[in-house]
C-alpha cells in the first residue's frame, strides 16, 4: 500500500485533511519514552560503550554551544511571534528544535563513550550545582514530549492548542537550554577536571 493510499483512506489524515491526533501523539509518547530510556540507561546502567579511538573531548563544549543556540533561537522566535511574524517564528522554533536534537545526539555519544563526570567542587557551590543539574535533568525529560507536541500542534494548524501548550513549553525549554550552559560552565570551567 503506497503512502498516497494511506492518506486517501483516512489512516493518517482526518476528514479535514489534518493529521490524526491519536496516531501522532502516541508516536510522540513512544519517542519520548525511548529517549528517556536511552538517557537513563547511559547515566545509570551504562553497560555498553562506544569502543574505538573516537575523540569526544570537544563534545561538552559543542553541547553548550548547541544549548546556547537553542536558547537564543527560542527567544528570537518568541519575539517574532509577538510581532506577528509567523514565518520567522516558525523558522526559529524549528531551528531551536534542530539544535536541541543535535545536542541530544552529541550528549548521547559523549556519555556512551565517557560516562558521567563527577563534580569536583566542594562547599557551598556543591548543592547549587546539584540543584541546577537535577532540575535541568528533570525538566529536560519533560521538554521532549512538550516540544514535540507543541511542534505537532502548529504543524497540524491547531493554533489554539499550540498556543496553550507553547506557553508552558517555552519557559521550560529556555530553562533547560540555559541551565545546560551553566552546568557545562560549572563542571568544565569553574571546576575543571584534573
Amino acid at each position: 500500500m503506497g503512502w498516497e493510499r494511506l492518506f486517501d483512506r483516512g489512516f493518517i489524515l482526518d476528514g479535514d485533511g489534518r493529521m490524526k491526533d491519536r496516531l501522532f501523539l502516541s508516536g510522540i509518547g513512544i519517542v519520548s519514552f525511548l529517549v528517556l530510556l536511552t538517557v537513563g540507561f547511559i547515566l545509570v546502567g551504562r553497560q555498553a560503550q562506544i569502543r574505538g579511538d573516537y575523540e569526544v573531548s570537544v563534545l561538552p563544549a559543542l553541547n553548550a554551544v548547541l544549548n546556547g543556540t537553542s536558547a537564543i533561537l527560542l527567544t528570537v522566535g518568541y519575539l517574532f511571534i509577538r510581532r506577528k511574524k509567523v514565518a520567522a517564528h516558525k523558522t526559529c522554533m524549528l531551528m531551536a528544535f534542530g539544535s536541541s536534537s543535535l545536542f541530544l545526539v552529541s550528549y548521547l555519544i559523549y556519555h556512551f563513550k565517557v560516562g558521567s563526570i563527577p563534580f569536583p567542587g566542594q562547599g557551598g557551590i556543591r548543592p547549587v550545582y546539584f540543584a541546577l543539574l537535577i532540575s535541568h535533568i528533570i525538566l529536560a525529560a519533560v521538554i521532549v514530549p512538550l516540544a514535540l507536541t507543541t511542534i505537532y500542534r502548529a504543524w497540524n494548524e491547531q493554533f489554539d492548542k499550540h498556543m496553550l501548550i507553547a506557553r508552558r513549553t517555552l519557559p521550560i525549554w529556555l530553562y533547560v537550554s540555559v541551565t545546560g550552559v551553566v552546568v557545562y560552565w560549572m563542571l568544565y570551567w569553574l571546576y575543571p577536571q584534573p
